[in-house]
C-alpha cells in the first residue's frame, strides 16, 4: 500500500502544482458549456424534460472533463519511460501492479478535482444547487469514469514510446466516445441503430449516472449504471495493469 500511496500522492502534488495544467484543461469543457449551453438554451426543448438545455448538458461537460483529464493522465507512464523515471520505478522490489494501480489512483483524483472544478463553475452558468445525496451520487459517478478511463489511458500508454503518436490515437478514441455519450443530446431522440451504440458506449453510464444525481433524472436507471461502469472499471483495470506488466522499458 505505501508504494501505491507514493505514486498517487506524486500524481496529485504535479498536478496541484501545474497552475497552467488546471486552467488550460478548463478550456475547452467552458467553451461547450458558454457557447452549447447559452447559444442553444433558448431553441431547443427536450422531449420530457422539465429542465433547461443548459442544465441538461452539464452533468455531460462535467463527465467530459473527467474523461479528458483522465485519458490523457496515461501520458504520464510515456514521460516516465522516455526520462528514465520509470526504469528506477519498475528495478526496485516492488509489484507493477502496485505501480500501475498508484499511477491509475493518482490520475482518477486528479480528473476528480477538475470534474468538481468545472461541477462548482456551473453553478454560475445556471446549473441548480444538487441535494447532498444527488452530489454524493454525480461524485460517486466521476470516480468510477475517472478510474476505468485512467485505466484506459495506461493501457494505450503502456506499449508507446511517443507522445505525440499516443495523444493522436486518444483523440481517435476519445472523441467517438464523448460524441455518443448522450452528453449535449438525448439518448431517447436517436435513430435506433445510433441509440445501440450509445449503449455500447461506457461513457454514456457515466454521463447517465451523473445526470441522475444533479438532475434527479435520466434515460437509464442508476443501478444499471453503476454496474455498467463497475464492471468496465473492473475490466480495464486488469487490462491496463497486464500490458503494464508486460511493458518493456
Amino acid at each position: 500500500m505505501g508504494v501505491i500511496y507514493t505514486i498517487w500522492l506524486r500524481n496529485v502534488k504535479r498536478y496541484l502544482r501545474s497552475k497552467s495544467r488546471i486552467v488550460g484543461s478548463l478550456g475547452m469543457p467552458l467553451f461547450f458549456l458558454l457557447i452549447l449551453g447559452f447559444g442553444l438554451n433558448s431553441v431547443i426543448n427536450i422531449p420530457g424534460m422539465e429542465h433547461d438545455y443548459i442544465r441538461f448538458i452539464i452533468p455531460g461537460i462535467v463527465a467530459m472533463s473527467v474523461l479528458f483529464t483522465s485519458v490523457f493522465s496515461g501520458i504520464q507512464i510515456i514521460w516516465d519511460k522516455q526520462f528514465g523515471f520509470l526504469k528506477e520505478t519498475l528495478v526496485a522490489p516492488v509489484s507493477r501492479v502496485e505501480i500501475m494501480l498508484g499511477q491509475t489512483l493518482g490520475g482518477a483524483t486528479t480528473a476528480l478535482i477538475q470534474g468538481l472544478i468545472i461541477l462548482v463553475l456551473s453553478l454560475f452558468l445556471g446549473g441548480g444547487v444538487p441535494n447532498v445525496a444527488g452530489f454524493l451520487i454525480a461524485v460517486l459517478f466521476m470516480v468510477l469514469i475517472g478510474l476505468s478511463f485512467t485505466a484506459l489511458g495506461i493501457a494505450f500508454a503502456s506499449p508507446m514510446e511517443d507522445m505525440h503518436g499516443f495523444q493522436l490515437v486518444m483523440n481517435f478514441v476519445i472523441f467517438p466516445v464523448f460524441g455518443l455519450s448522450g452528453a449535449v443530446f438525448p439518448i431517447s431522440t436517436l435513430p435506433p441503430f445510433l441509440r445501440y451504440l450509445t449503449y455500447l458506449d461506457p461513457l454514456t453510464y457515466g454521463v447517465e449516472g451523473i445526470r441522475a444525481g444533479l438532475l434527479g433524472t435520466s434515460q437509464i436507471s442508476p443501478p444499471v449504471c453503476f454496474f455498467a461502469l463497475i464492471g468496465f472499471a473492473t475490466f480495464m483495470i486488469f487490462l491496463g495493469g497486464y500490458l503494464f506488466k508486460r511493458m518493456k522499458v
